[in-house]
């Protein structure tokens, strides 16, 4: 998790809502029955695995059955170990009890469970980074030296592979959406780590990459949806068998990159799709918090003030934002809470425009009860504007009307905290087109405007509006207006 650009915002679920996910994933579960059913007669090896004589029991216990069943049990099992659940009090023995751990998931709080559930995350992340170890089995059942390179493994190489793969599916998977997004397509996963950013086309040996890849995600995925991290649909296992035939290369390539045509969804999804669930949300954030990433969660902010809030959120998405703002506002007197936002969103720093949208933003949730505070402000440079709005808005009377330059001045802001928030959207295009079509002379009197973005505002103005002739009329503003901050 090694790239520190900016995580996008969560929305997470209830603790006490992850809670009962965690204690309802079959592997957790499991290993919780195991530890209930361990006692004095059960035996483990020196590393704390039941001893192979005692899976079958352990299986039965769980009510597995078939080739696999013994395999599963004995994953459950290291689970339980891992975890806490289960304690060995005997080494030289090879004698277990139910661990103190246990306690906490029937008697402990939701973020008891919620910690015994991130344990055993852990300890499945660092099995799934294991590759598949015949050679490695052969080797030890005959004496031989364990030789990782030739196995092609590289332990910690292959964690922070994991560790980027699962890094990337939260930035694709967390947004405006709520918990878990869309379902995510495993190509496009494995390309996201592989594929280098500014590289256009794939090349046939980055693609082969990519397919690699691929084959690694499914039985890690295959590996990590019992716990609940993730909902997983694996790779159709006729694949294997097809012939790689040019079109079957094709219809690869289109799941991996930007296709020139349509895509048949259910053949994208014959290659795996994948999905966060709100506990793999939770679980992953913590994760990246662990390591040192900013990983912004909805309610991180509604106990800090006002310009934490307007700050805060200058990153966030529009429902994210909202949904945090109206949170902040209902743990405070909406007349309080008004005054403080006004007062945060004063500035002529860099980030005051978009501090002033955001307080905008943040006043229309709120009632007539703040009138007060937009009235106290109707001759402030930097609030007059946006105050009346606020009471134009509401119908409420005896607003006096704005000077022209009040009028240039909130303008000018508005399309700085835009250009702040959205950058080159279409939103803005519009707004760029709209402002020097209605109003006939603006860039005349535009570049006069008394704000400390006004020249960066014009170049943008500039470069965004489609007419020529418009567009040189702004950069010829935004150059007077720098010869003027300059004098």
């Amino acid at each position: 998790m090694s790239d520190r650009s900016p995580l996008p915002p969560v929305r997470l679920t209830s603790e006490p809502e992850l809670a009962r996910d965690a204690l309802a994933s079959p592997l957790l579960s499991r290993a919780v029955r195991l530890a209930r059913w361990a006692g004095g007669q059960t035996r483990v090896d020196t590393g704390g695995a039941l001893v192979e004589e005692q899976l079958p029991a352990a299986a039965e216990v769980l009510g597995l059955s078939g080739h696999d069943a013994a395999a599963c049990a004995s994953e459950a099992w290291r689970v339980a170990v891992d975890t806490g659940l289960v304690e060995v009090v005997d080494e030289d023995a090879g004698t277990v009890a139910p661990g103190r751990e246990l306690g906490l998931l029937t008697g402990g709080s939701p973020r008891d469970v919620l910690a015994v559930w991130l344990t055993a995350l852990e300890a499945v992340l660092a099995d799934a980074s294991v590759p598949d170890l015949e050679g490695l089995v052969d080797a030890m059942d005959e004496g031989g030296p364990v030789d990782l390179s030739a196995l092609g493994w590289d332990p910690r190489a292959e964690a922070e592979f994991l560790d980027g793969v699962l890094a990337s599916l939260y930035r694709l998977t967390a947004g405006e959406e709520g918990p878990g997004g869309h379902p995510v397509p495993l190509p496009a996963l494995a390309a996201s780590v592989i594929v280098p950013s500014d590289m256009g086309e794939p090349t046939n040996a980055v693609l082969e990459q990519v397919s690699e890849a691929m084959m690694r995600l499914d039985d890690q995925f295959r590996l990590l949806e019992p716990l609940g991290l993730v909902e997983y649909r694996p790779v159709d296992e006729s694949l294997m068998t097809e012939a790689e035939d040019a079109e079957e290369a094709e219809d690869t390539r289109g799941a991996v990159g930007e296709p020139s045509a349509p895509v048949d969804e259910a053949d994208v999804a014959r290659y795996g799709m994948v999905r966060l669930t709100p506990l793999g949300l939770y679980g992953l954030r913590a994760r990246l918090l662990e390591a040192g990433h900013e990983a912004p969660a909805v309610g991180d902010l509604v106990d800090k003030g006002a310009d934490a809030l307007l700050d805060g959120t200058a990153g966030f998405g529009p429902a994210a934002t909202h949904a945090e703002t109206a949170q902040w506002l209902a743990r405070r007197e909406p007349l309080a809470a008004a005054r403080e936002l006004l007062g945060a969103a004063r500035g002529a720093d860099a980030g005051a425009p978009l501090r002033r949208l955001r307080c905008q933003q943040a006043l229309s949730l709120v009632g007539a009860e703040a009138e007060p505070a937009l009235r106290e402000v109707l001759d402030d440079a930097e609030l007059g504007g946006l105050a009346r709005v606020w009471l134009t808005e509401r119908g409420l009377g005896d607003v006096p009307a704005p000077s022209q330059e009040m009028i240039f001045w909130l303008t000018i802001d508005t399309v700085a905290a835009q250009l702040a928030a959205e950058g080159n959207s279409d939103e803005l295009h519009a707004l760029v087109q709209g402002l020097a079509e209605q109003h006939s002379g603006f860039f005349t009197a535009a570049w006069r405007v008394d704000h400390p973005q006004t020249a960066d505002v014009l170049e943008a103005m500039g470069r965004l509006h489609p007419d020529k002739r418009i567009a040189k009329e702004a950069r010829k503003a935004a150059f007077r207006a720098r010869s003027a901050q300059r004098s």
